[in-house]
């Protein structure tokens, strides 16, 4: 869809400040504060916060639909509520956390684009928070997208699985599910793997699902594997370093194996989806590739 106005542009130049909004809200937790109902002294009260500048953003959050508001007293929404609040079991803050960490890489982008990466990347490693929020948003869209991919693939005739850079588990989660008789291993970095066993022992599987620690880039993958599966994998990869982990991946097969790739893909001229798009470039700002 084409913008045809110039009040069009102003509102897409703008759409930050929806972003910004809620990524602070969520960064500090404004919803579990709110909870059942709280005026903005209360929150900010909670919150060790500013109580005018807290209720100016809890007031630019009714705006946007995210609480609502009722003589002086805020609350949540059913959505609030169920993915944002401390205590729901839908809680979904931790992954959107991610969201947060990315808010300053994407802020170099116009660096990036005059020199075609980061200016910093080694600067930048992940603390245990921010890998514990990147492996929940990996885990969030993960659960959400394997029941379709299982169907796709198909888990009848898996015996063995390898889910490399598998995070949270999820994919091997739901193979598992779908075969009683399948057996899979995360292959992942050390730092990840503990979350990824906290997953797995919650899904009644740590006698089918084992991890292992590697790095994809260049370790041995093993061998015996019916399937081998690369997720979100080879975006992040140069074409020379798709092809060595596509080769290790063909190595570490039985005969008759196969080795699935999920992941964005482009239109031919690289504008659609439009997610794809944007996703090109959170990873020239995130990474070397």
């Amino acid at each position: 869809m084409s913008i045809l106005r110039f009040d069009e542009l102003v509102e897409l130049a703008r759409s930050f400040q929806v972003s910004r909004t809620l990524l602070t809200a969520i960064e500090l937790d404004i919803f579990s504060a709110v909870g059942r109902g709280a005026t903005a002294p209360e929150v900010a009260a909670r919150l060790n916060t500013d109580c005018r500048a807290t209720e100016m953003l809890l007031n630019a959050l009714v705006a946007l639909g995210a609480l609502r508001k009722r003589e002086g007293t805020f609350r949540n929404t059913a959505a609030t509520a169920r993915y944002l609040a401390e205590g729901s079991p839908d809680n979904q803050r931790l992954a959107l956390m991610h969201a947060v960490s990315l808010w300053d890489a994407w802020s170099e982008l116009t660096d990036c684009v005059r020199l075609g990466r980061p200016r910093n990347l080694q600067g930048r490693r992940r603390s245990r928070e921010q890998t514990e929020a990147f492996i929940a948003a990996m885990h969030s869209n993960a659960a959400s997208r394997a029941p379709a991919l299982v169907r796709a693939v198909g888990a009848a005739k898996v015996r063995r699985m390898l889910d490399v850079g598998g995070g949270s588990g999820a994919y091997s989660i739901a193979f598992a599910q779908a075969n009683p008789a399948l057996e899979a291993v995360v292959f992942d970095r050390a730092e990840v793997l503990p979350i990824a066993e906290q997953h797995i022992r919650a899904a009644g599987l740590g006698e089918r699902i084992r991890t292992q620690q590697g790095d994809l880039r260049k370790d041995d993958l093993g061998e015996g594997y019916d399937l081998v599966l690369l997720s979100a994998i080879c975006h992040m990869l140069s074409p020379q370093e798709n092809q060595d982990l596509l080769r290790r991946s063909f190595r570490a097969l039985e005969p008759g194996g196969r080795v699935v790739i999920r992941d964005f893909i482009l239109s031919a001229d690289k504008t659609r989806p439009q997610r794809g798009a944007l996703f090109s470039l959170n990873m020239l700002v995130n990474t070397e590739g």
